[in-house]
Parts: C-alpha cells; structure tokens; sequence
C-alpha cells in the first residue's frame, strides 16, 4: 500500500479519535449543567474556566458519594418544623436574632442528616450537589446571617435571608428523596406563594403546606399571618 494512503489513514484515526474525545467531553459537560442547573455557570465562573470548573464540580461529587446523607426519622422531621415554627413567629420582634437562629437550625438538620459541618464553602459545595437550585440562597443568606451579628443588616435583608433559609430548610426536611428538588423548582418563592428570584418579599404569607412532609397538624401550626413576614 502506497505511503499516503497509509498517511491518510492515521490522519483519519487521529480524528476520529479527537471527535470521540470532544463528544465524550460534550457529555459530561452537558451533564454536569443538568445535575448542577445555575451552580454550573457558577463554579465555571468562580474557578475562571469550563475546566477548572467541571473538575470543582466532580470533586464535589467525590466527596459527596462518601457520605451517609439519611432522611431525618418522622418525630425529628416533626421537631425540627416545630423549632422553625418557633424561631420564625419571632421575627417581627428579633429580625437579626431569628435569622442567626434560623442558620443554626438549618445547620442542625444539616448534621443530623449526616453532611459534615465546618468550613462553611465546603460544606456549601457539598449541599451543592444535592440541592443545586437552592444552595445559592443558602449563601445569600449566610451572609446576611454575618452582617446581622455585626448588626449591618437592613430589615427587608433579614427577611430574605429567612425566605432563603427556609427554602433549604425545606428541601433537607423532606423524608422521601423522590421529592427532593420539588421545593427547590419553585424557589425563595416556595414559603410566600410566589416564585421569584427575590423571594416572596414583604407583605406576603408563609403557606400553610406542610413542607416538612409532617402530619397535617404541623401544616396547621406552620401558618403565619401576614404581618409576621
């Protein structure tokens, strides 16, 4: 066989080899984007690259398959809406208090749930892989929480701050994993009725759906009138 043909051959597995590589990266990109939605444009942006930024996000992965995350038992899902309940019926009086008590909440069913709690980034990047849509409001809200303890928080900041608490509160409350990502489609928006990247607002109620997954009494205690957010 003449020597170009053989050329042309090579140079036709080099391609061919070069297009199943770039589809195989076109998958797992594509994938990433649907498991991640938002969170993908922002890790890329974060880590300043698609690359640097895909690999942060399978990391996340990684680390994530390591863990126990167990459904919280009925009484303590039952508990914790109460305490929500509790801390959230406060606001009116002690808008910064109940948003720093809100953040210790969702960080107590966090460590019941089985995530590991200490750096708060890691521990965000790793609730990432779970609940992508609401991870953003997560730290949105934390860092009201921050500004709050140095007492540099507005009011209508405290009440977004706990609109987005309550957003993961919800989703890591629920008992049937099938469910999970439901309260997160719908947004800060999920406790005031209405979707919306600014959440609920003023003015507007929590609902009485029993987002915890408790019984319908819980459902009923959890209705606040409109004045109280």
């Amino acid at each position: 066989m003449a020597t170009w043909v053989w050329i042309l051959i090579a140079i036709a597995a080099v391609v061919v080899v070069a297009l199943m590589a770039m589809a195989a990266r076109q998958r797992r990109t594509t994938a990433l984007r649907q498991r991640f939605g938002p969170e993908y444009d922002r890790a890329v942006e974060a880590r300043e690259g698609r690359r640097a930024g895909e690999a942060d996000l399978r990391e996340r992965e990684r680390q994530r398959a390591q863990l126990d995350i167990r459904p919280l038992p009925e009484g303590m899902r039952v508990r914790f809406a109460q305490d929500w309940q509790d801390v959230q019926e406060r606001f009116v009086d002690q808008p910064s208090d109940v948003v720093v008590a809100a953040d210790g909440l969702v960080y107590s069913v966090m460590e019941a749930r089985g995530y590991p709690m200490g750096d708060f980034d890691a521990q965000a990047g790793l609730v990432s892989v779970d609940h992508p849509e609401v991870v953003e409001n997560y730290r949105f809200a934390h860092g009201v929480r921050e500004r709050a303890q140095a007492q540099r928080a507005g009011t209508e900041d405290l009440r977004e701050a706990l609109l987005r608490y309550r957003s993961l509160f919800d989703e890591l409350l629920r008992a049937d994993d099938d469910q999970a990502g439901v309260a997160a489609r719908r947004g800060p928006g999920s406790i005031g009725g209405q979707a919306g990247a600014g959440g609920s607002g003023p003015g507007r109620r929590v609902d009485g759906q029993d987002a915890a997954g408790s019984p319908d009494t819980v459902s009923r205690r959890s209705e606040v009138p409109d004045e109280r957010l």
